[in-house]
Order: structure tokens, then C-alpha cells, then sequence
């Protein structure tokens, strides 16, 4: 099911992956207790919306609709490259009733890694920022600080 959204998704995509959590997700290994469903950073990328979402089991890049002429549909668990200026990106194909049709990139799976809520957040916001910049832009200072801990520098660049 398409869904065009016209506004930010985030709130949505919450939903979504907070029921995903208590229907699929609760009690088991991977679900890190310290996490919690959080949306980052979501903003228009070539006419659709792209964000991450923190869970307690797996840190996304979520690609969503914005425009019908220009969404390329990805079937259920089909992979489909995106190009940012940080590279060639896979993302899976999924839907749910809440987002309809989306696609996604795990960044990280399982949370066992990150020990709070702000520590996920500030990667997610560190890995957006990554992403989106060309390479000769100078880095944020919130790039700057995720870059400070040998595991994010390790993924931010590319050496995970």
C-alpha cells in the first residue's frame, strides 16, 4: 500500500515501531531494556523523507514516500540501492499499516552496544549527518563528538 506523505512521517514511524515492539520485539533476546522507540532527524531527501528510527532491537535508516512520480517500489524484503553522497546504500523493502510502503537500512542490530537512550540518539544523529554531507563539508560539532569514541569512528568511517 502506498501512502504519499505530504508531512513528516516521524510521528508515524513511531507508532508503527512501537506497536512492532509490543506485537513482535518484547521479552526477547535482542530487545535492549535501556532503548526506547525514537525517531531522528527526519527530513526531505529527492522528493521523499528519509530519518532514522532507534528501537530497542536495531537502529534504521527509513526511506519514505514524499512523491508518487518518483518512489520506486521496493517488493517485501527486496533490496533497492540508494546513492548518497556517503555512497551506495541497500535498503530492504517493507510496509506497515500505520507508514504503508517504506524501505529501510539497519545501521545496527542488535542495541546491545549502547548503553542509553542519548547514546543512540546522538549516533543516529552522527550516522544522518555522515550520510547526507558530501565529504569535503567540514563535520558538526555532534559529528565531532560521536567521532570521539573508537566503535562510531570505526562505522562512521567505514572500518566496522
Amino acid at each position: 500500500m502506498l501512502l504519499i506523505h505530504e508531512r513528516d512521517p516521524a510521528a508515524l514511524v513511531a507508532s508503527a515501531y512501537r506497536r512492532i515492539e509490543r506485537e513482535r520485539m518484547a521479552g526477547l533476546p535482542v530487545h535492549n531494556e535501556e532503548l526506547a522507540v525514537e525517531t531522528v532527524g527526519f527530513q526531505r531527501w529527492a522528493d521523499h523523507w528519509l530519518g532514522i528510527v532507534i528501537a530497542p532491537w536495531c537502529m534504521s535508516l527509513l526511506l519514505l514516500p514524499g512523491s508518487a512520480g518518483t518512489w520506486i517500489a521496493a517488493t517485501e524484503n527486496a533490496r533497492i540501492f540508494h546513492r548518497f553522497p556517503a555512497g551506495d546504500f541497500a535498503f530492504l523493502g517493507s510496509e506497515e499499516p500505520e507508514i504503508g510502503e517504506y524501505q529501510s537500512c539497519a545501521l545496527f542490530s542488535p542495541m546491545s552496544q549502547f548503553a542509553s537512550q542519548s547514546d543512540a540518539v546522538l549516533t543516529a544523529h552522527a550516522a544522518l549527518l555522515a550520510l547526507i554531507r558530501a565529504p569535503e563539508e567540514p563535520a558538526s560539532q555532534l559529528a565531532q563528538k560521536a567521532l570521539s569514541s573508537p566503535a562510531r569512528r570505526k562505522f562512521l568511517t567505514g572500518n566496522a
